[in-house]
Protein backbone atom coordinates (compact mmCIF):
# COMPACT_ATOMS: atom_id res chain seq x y z
CA UNK A 1 0.00 0.00 0.00
CA UNK A 2 1.28 3.95 -0.81
CA UNK A 3 2.49 5.95 2.00
CA UNK A 4 0.00 8.42 2.96
CA UNK A 5 1.36 11.96 2.43
CA UNK A 6 -2.27 13.98 2.83
CA UNK A 7 -5.54 13.37 4.83
CA UNK A 8 -8.22 15.42 3.25
CA UNK A 9 -10.96 15.53 5.43
CA UNK A 10 -14.95 16.11 5.25
CA UNK A 11 -16.44 18.56 7.86
CA UNK A 12 -19.77 17.72 9.01
CA UNK A 13 -20.19 14.17 10.09
CA UNK A 14 -16.57 14.12 10.57
CA UNK A 15 -15.87 16.69 13.02
CA UNK A 16 -19.87 16.93 13.93
CA UNK A 17 -22.40 14.72 13.98
CA UNK A 18 -23.66 13.90 10.31
CA UNK A 19 -26.22 16.84 9.15
CA UNK A 20 -28.17 14.10 6.81
CA UNK A 21 -29.30 12.38 10.41
CA UNK A 22 -30.13 15.99 11.90
CA UNK A 23 -32.66 16.54 8.82
CA UNK A 24 -34.13 13.24 8.98
CA UNK A 25 -34.77 13.96 13.32
CA UNK A 26 -36.38 16.74 11.81
CA UNK A 27 -38.42 14.84 9.29
CA UNK A 28 -39.86 12.48 11.76
CA UNK A 29 -40.69 15.60 14.30
CA UNK A 30 -42.59 17.50 11.63
CA UNK A 31 -44.33 13.82 10.74
CA UNK A 32 -42.31 13.81 6.97
CA UNK A 33 -40.82 10.64 5.44
CA UNK A 34 -37.08 11.62 6.35
CA UNK A 35 -35.64 10.27 2.69
CA UNK A 36 -38.55 12.74 1.39
CA UNK A 37 -37.65 15.48 3.86
CA UNK A 38 -33.62 14.91 2.57
CA UNK A 39 -34.88 14.66 -1.36
CA UNK A 40 -36.29 18.19 -1.05
CA UNK A 41 -33.59 19.54 1.05
CA UNK A 42 -30.30 18.20 -0.32
CA UNK A 43 -31.85 17.21 -3.66
CA UNK A 44 -29.88 14.14 -5.19
CA UNK A 45 -26.35 14.32 -3.53
CA UNK A 46 -24.32 11.76 -5.26
CA UNK A 47 -24.91 14.20 -8.02
CA UNK A 48 -24.35 17.38 -9.25
CA UNK A 49 -27.40 19.26 -10.29
CA UNK A 50 -29.41 22.71 -10.57
CA UNK A 51 -30.97 21.55 -7.05
CA UNK A 52 -31.09 24.99 -5.18
CA UNK A 53 -28.96 23.17 -2.00
CA UNK A 54 -26.49 22.46 -5.21
CA UNK A 55 -26.52 25.95 -6.59
CA UNK A 56 -26.10 27.09 -3.14
CA UNK A 57 -22.61 24.88 -2.21
CA UNK A 58 -21.53 26.07 -5.57
CA UNK A 59 -22.22 29.45 -4.73
CA UNK A 60 -24.17 30.40 -7.07
CA UNK A 61 -27.77 31.43 -4.60
CA UNK A 62 -27.60 33.03 -1.74
CA UNK A 63 -29.27 31.41 1.51
CA UNK A 64 -32.27 33.22 1.30
CA UNK A 65 -32.96 32.65 -2.09
CA UNK A 66 -32.23 28.81 -1.76
CA UNK A 67 -34.64 28.75 1.28
CA UNK A 68 -37.62 30.04 -0.88
CA UNK A 69 -36.81 27.89 -3.83
CA UNK A 70 -37.06 24.95 -1.36
CA UNK A 71 -39.86 26.00 0.42
CA UNK A 72 -41.72 25.97 -3.34
CA UNK A 73 -40.46 22.15 -3.65
CA UNK A 74 -42.82 20.86 -1.28
CA UNK A 75 -46.28 20.13 -1.57
CA UNK A 76 -48.45 22.49 0.13
CA UNK A 77 -48.71 20.79 3.16
CA UNK A 78 -45.18 19.88 3.65
CA UNK A 79 -43.00 22.75 2.99
CA UNK A 80 -39.79 22.37 4.49
CA UNK A 81 -38.40 25.80 5.65
CA UNK A 82 -34.46 25.56 5.49
CA UNK A 83 -33.72 27.56 8.22
CA UNK A 84 -35.95 25.18 10.63
CA UNK A 85 -34.53 21.95 9.46
CA UNK A 86 -30.70 23.08 10.01
CA UNK A 87 -31.45 24.76 13.18
CA UNK A 88 -30.01 21.70 15.28
CA UNK A 89 -26.77 21.84 13.52
CA UNK A 90 -26.16 25.12 15.62
CA UNK A 91 -26.06 23.23 18.53
CA UNK A 92 -23.93 20.28 17.11
CA UNK A 93 -20.75 19.05 19.13
CA UNK A 94 -17.42 19.38 18.25
CA UNK A 95 -15.62 15.67 18.00
CA UNK A 96 -12.08 16.24 20.18
CA UNK A 97 -10.88 12.85 19.25
CA UNK A 98 -11.16 13.76 15.43
CA UNK A 99 -9.26 17.26 16.42
CA UNK A 100 -6.24 15.19 17.96
CA UNK A 101 -6.16 12.44 15.02
CA UNK A 102 -5.86 15.61 12.71
CA UNK A 103 -2.90 16.91 15.09
CA UNK A 104 -1.35 13.31 15.33
CA UNK A 105 -2.05 13.37 11.55
CA UNK A 106 0.40 16.58 10.52
CA UNK A 107 2.63 15.81 13.55
CA UNK A 108 3.89 12.75 11.73
CA UNK A 109 4.67 15.04 8.93
CA UNK A 110 1.27 14.28 6.77
CA UNK A 111 -0.29 16.81 4.86
CA UNK A 112 -4.07 17.43 5.79
CA UNK A 113 -7.03 19.70 4.69
CA UNK A 114 -10.75 19.93 4.49
CA UNK A 115 -12.62 19.49 1.52
CA UNK A 116 -16.29 20.76 2.76
CA UNK A 117 -19.42 21.33 0.47
CA UNK A 118 -20.83 24.13 2.52
CA UNK A 119 -22.92 27.24 2.51
CA UNK A 120 -20.99 30.52 1.94
CA UNK A 121 -23.30 32.53 4.55
CA UNK A 122 -21.89 29.36 7.30
CA UNK A 123 -18.39 30.05 6.47
CA UNK A 124 -17.59 32.23 10.20
CA UNK A 125 -20.14 29.87 11.92
CA UNK A 126 -18.03 26.18 10.93
CA UNK A 127 -14.44 28.15 10.76
CA UNK A 128 -15.43 28.91 14.60
CA UNK A 129 -15.61 25.37 15.48
CA UNK A 130 -12.30 24.27 14.66
CA UNK A 131 -8.75 25.99 15.22
CA UNK A 132 -8.54 25.60 11.53
CA UNK A 133 -5.03 27.36 10.66
CA UNK A 134 -3.66 24.92 13.15
CA UNK A 135 -4.94 21.82 12.01
CA UNK A 136 -5.07 22.14 7.89
CA UNK A 137 -2.47 23.13 5.60
CA UNK A 138 -5.31 23.91 2.76
CA UNK A 139 -9.16 24.50 2.99
CA UNK A 140 -10.98 24.05 0.10
CA UNK A 141 -14.65 25.33 0.72
CA UNK A 142 -17.34 24.68 -2.03
CA UNK A 143 -18.96 27.85 -2.14
CA UNK A 144 -15.85 29.51 -2.75
CA UNK A 145 -14.55 27.80 -5.46
CA UNK A 146 -17.86 27.41 -7.40
CA UNK A 147 -17.80 23.26 -7.33
CA UNK A 148 -18.98 20.79 -4.59
CA UNK A 149 -18.34 17.32 -4.20
CA UNK A 150 -19.08 14.79 -5.78
CA UNK A 151 -17.12 16.80 -8.86
CA UNK A 152 -13.68 15.37 -9.00
CA UNK A 153 -12.07 18.78 -9.51
CA UNK A 154 -12.67 19.73 -6.01
CA UNK A 155 -10.53 16.66 -5.29
CA UNK A 156 -7.96 17.43 -7.90
CA UNK A 157 -8.07 21.55 -7.17
CA UNK A 158 -7.25 20.29 -3.20
CA UNK A 159 -4.47 17.57 -4.55
CA UNK A 160 -2.79 20.65 -6.28
CA UNK A 161 -3.09 23.21 -3.33
CA UNK A 162 -1.25 20.48 -0.98
CA UNK A 163 1.26 20.62 -3.20
CA UNK A 164 0.75 18.28 -6.07
CA UNK A 165 0.03 15.20 -3.62
CA UNK A 166 -0.88 11.97 -5.96
CA UNK A 167 -4.49 10.71 -5.38
CA UNK A 168 -2.79 7.15 -4.53
CA UNK A 169 -1.10 8.99 -2.05
CA UNK A 170 -4.08 10.75 -0.43
CA UNK A 171 -6.88 9.38 1.84
CA UNK A 172 -10.35 10.77 2.22
CA UNK A 173 -12.92 10.84 5.04
CA UNK A 174 -16.83 11.54 4.49
CA UNK A 175 -20.21 10.66 5.73
CA UNK A 176 -21.30 10.40 2.48
CA UNK A 177 -20.96 7.25 0.42
CA UNK A 178 -21.20 9.22 -3.14
CA UNK A 179 -18.61 11.68 -1.88
CA UNK A 180 -15.89 8.73 -0.76
CA UNK A 181 -16.76 6.65 -4.12
CA UNK A 182 -15.76 9.69 -6.10
CA UNK A 183 -12.96 10.26 -4.51
CA UNK A 184 -12.02 6.42 -4.70
CA UNK A 185 -12.21 6.69 -8.95
CA UNK A 186 -9.82 9.41 -8.47
CA UNK A 187 -7.57 6.68 -7.01
CA UNK A 188 -7.79 8.37 -3.66
CA UNK A 189 -8.41 5.53 -0.06
CA UNK A 190 -11.86 6.67 1.03
CA UNK A 191 -13.39 5.60 4.46
CA UNK A 192 -16.92 6.28 4.96
CA UNK A 193 -17.44 8.01 8.25
CA UNK A 194 -20.69 6.72 9.74
CA UNK A 195 -22.83 7.46 12.63
CA UNK A 196 -20.72 5.63 15.48
CA UNK A 197 -17.09 7.45 13.72
CA UNK A 198 -14.34 6.03 15.94
CA UNK A 199 -14.16 2.69 13.77
CA UNK A 200 -13.30 4.83 11.17
CA UNK A 201 -10.83 6.93 12.90
CA UNK A 202 -9.47 3.39 14.19
CA UNK A 203 -8.84 2.74 10.42
CA UNK A 204 -6.89 6.13 9.57
CA UNK A 205 -4.83 5.57 12.41
CA UNK A 206 -3.36 2.20 10.91
CA UNK A 207 -3.49 3.52 7.27
CA UNK A 208 -1.05 5.86 8.90
CA UNK A 209 1.26 3.36 10.93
Amino acid sequence: MPSVHAVLFDFGGVFMDSPFAAVRAFGTQKGIAPERVLELIFGAYDTDTDHPWHRLERGELSLADAREAILALGEPDHRIDLFEALGSLIRANVRDDVIELVRDTRARGVKTAIVTNNVREFGDGWRSMLPVDELFDVVVDSAHVGVRKPDPRIFQLTLERLGGVAPQGAVFLDDFHGNVSAAERLGMRGILVEEDHRPAMRLLRAMLE
